[in-house]
């Protein structure tokens, strides 16, 4: 069984629209390209390290158009290595529209969003989420995801789409491993989904601290 991986840019204050530019949802966001600024090695590495292994690509319309556009020309530049990547897997949209699918490889998934997810889980190994803000909400809502890789910024935005809505629904997820802090102050967090829902507890209960009873 497959894996269904969510790769996400977020500030602080857990916003995730248009981090890559401008271009990518100029209606009424004044910070297109949030994210460029604060790049650096550290954070570029960690980014291809998570594509590894990488054998589909799971998009929403939107990031699907912008992708299709820009990753088929950028083979052999300075973003060689992850274009290769884009162009060569399959391509499968997550859209109630009619997109063009001329990029090599590509294909629409159909009205049942929960059966196509299982499909993919079939079919390949580790599927990638990227961007695709309005279908990883969905992913989140229905719990039809795997894994969380999250880049937590260090600006805060105050307005814009935010990783988790109002239809966020009660998920426990476990951290996979340390979190690992760029020198420009991004911290990266791998999360893989668990099973039930969070618990709560009393903070005030005698054996809170040490195990035995006593108070710290």
């Amino acid at each position: 069984m497959g894996l269904i991986h969510i790769e996400l840019f977020a500030t602080l204050d857990l916003v995730g629209q248009a981090p890559g530019g401008p271009d990518e949802d100029p209606a009424g966001f004044p910070f297109g390209g949030w994210q460029a600024p604060l790049l650096d090695e550290t954070a570029g590495a960690q980014i291809l390290a998570a594509y590894e292994g990488t054998d589909a690509l799971l998009l929403g319309r939107r990031t699907y158009d912008l992708f299709a556009a820009y990753w088929p020309q950028q083979e052999g530049g300075a973003d060689n290595e992850i274009a290769t990547l884009f162009n060569g897997v399959p391509k499968y949209v997550a859209s109630r529209g009619r997109p063009d699918l001329s990029w090599a490889g590509s294909t629409q998934l159909g009205p049942d969003l929960a059966g196509a997810v299982r499909e993919l889980r079939g079919r390949h190994e580790h599927v990638k989420v990227v961007g695709s803000l309005n279908l990883v909400q969905t992913l989140l809502r229905e719990k039809l995801f795997d894994r969380l890789d999250l880049w937590v910024h260090p600006i805060v935005l105050g307005v814009g789409k935010k990783v988790f809505d109002d239809g966020a629904v009660p998920t426990n997820v476990t951290l996979l491993e340390p979190p690992a802090a760029s020198p420009k102050g991004t911290v990266y967090l791998r999360y893989g989904r668990a099973d039930g829902t969070p618990r709560t507890g009393d903070m005030s209960a005698p054996d809170r601290g040490t195990g035995r009873g006593e108070s710290t």
